[in-house]
């Protein structure tokens, strides 16, 4: 293996960030996961080394991508839900911004140049028409997304002062998980749609919802972008080797091009699974546009992305194989038993 293939994946025990060390390892790199395991998953971390630490921690990463020799930074520690972000902003400002500016430290010291950066669609913020493409002026409209686009300009002050070379991948609705079951989607709490309604539809919980049905949509429900994590995964190491071959550093979005319901989601999910999801119609959410899709169009022209697994069948059904096998897991788990003493 070569001696400069070594990437560190900080955030890299999570959701997006586990499956892009098994893209990266698949590719011929070497994931050096950082992460803290305050939201990741040690199991998740099998296709290299890992450190844990704390992205507040200059020194230590500085350490870690000197003593690995490392040639790029993929960035995904965050605090990620929206409603916390309102409720607690300072927790997004110290764990987003001030991690992220700590980070940049540590590659500067470490005379690290190239940083994939995981943004978000959030900063578009919620009234568009049509799709939504990077051109467009951001205008997030809660404190995670606020945080993300701060990120960005930040990123682009850097590239202009410092030489860094870095990429920010603006996701939609990341979906699904591994289509070898090695890993996948597992929050606590969860707050994503499809993992919620096949929690819902296992019988785990009992307060899924849609909310609002009374959008101007062709069903009432809202619409989003889903996108394969797999997918998603892929296009890091595509924004990846555009960086190291001098590409320019940009905004991507990460998207079909293509929306679906809420309602078209559970209705996949009856089909894949051959039951049906129990749910309550709530009220809109404050903030919560009807229709979110993206313009893929850069991704395609400048990364050569094309999305080859976010069709809504493999979506679903990869995540629902993911969650069956959680679940079986979980029932293989001998059981404590409380011993009373008299």
């Amino acid at each position: 293996m070569s001696d400069n293939n070594r990437v560190l994946v900080v955030g890299g025990a999570g959701y997006i960030g586990s499956h892009c060390c098994k893209a990266l390892a698949a590719a011929g790199y070497r994931p050096v996961c950082f992460d803290n395991f305050s939201t990741g998953h040690r199991d998740f971390v099998k296709w290299g080394p890992v450190i844990e630490g704390d992205i507040h921690d200059q020194s230590r990463l500085a350490d870690s991508i000197k003593q690995h020799g490392v040639i790029a930074v993929l960035h995904f520690a965050a605090s990620s839900l929206v409603g916390e972000s309102v409720s607690d902003p300072q927790k997004y400002y110290h764990n987003n911004v001030a991690g992220t500016l700590s980070l940049l430290r540590a590659m500067r010291q470490a005379q690290c140049k190239t940083l994939v950066f995981s943004s978000s669609g959030a900063v578009y913020g919620e009234s568009h028409q049509g799709l939504i493409s990077e051109s467009e002026i951001p205008r997030p409209v809660n404190p995670y997304g606020r945080t993300k686009l701060i990120i960005e300009e930040m990123l682009a002050d850097f590239q202009k002062a410092y030489a860094l070379a870095s990429a920010c991948l603006r996701y939609f609705n990341a979906s699904g998980a591994d289509l070898s079951g090695d890993i996948g989607e597992d929050h606590d709490p969860e707050t994503h749609l499809i993992p919620r309604a096949l929690l819902a539809t296992q019988g785990k919980i009992d307060d899924f919802a849609i909310y609002g049905d009374d959008y101007d949509t062709p069903d009432g429900t809202a619409i989003r972008d889903y996108i394969h994590v797999m997918d998603l995964a892929r296009a890091h190491i595509l924004a990846l080797k555009y960086l190291v071959s001098g590409g320019a550093g940009s905004c991507f979005n990460l998207g079909t091009g293509r929306g679906h319901s809420v309602r078209q989601i559970l209705r996949q999910i009856s089909t894949e699974t051959g039951k049906k999801t129990s749910f309550a119609i709530k009220p809109r959410r404050q903030g919560d546009p009807p229709v979110l899709v993206a313009d893929p169009a850069r991704a395609k022209a400048s990364l050569g992305f094309v999305p080859k697994y976010s069709d809504l069948s493999t979506i679903v059904r990869s995540a629902w194989t993911w969650h069956e096998r959680v679940q079986r897991a979980k029932a293989r788990e001998p059981k404590q038993t409380v011993q009373l003493l008299l």
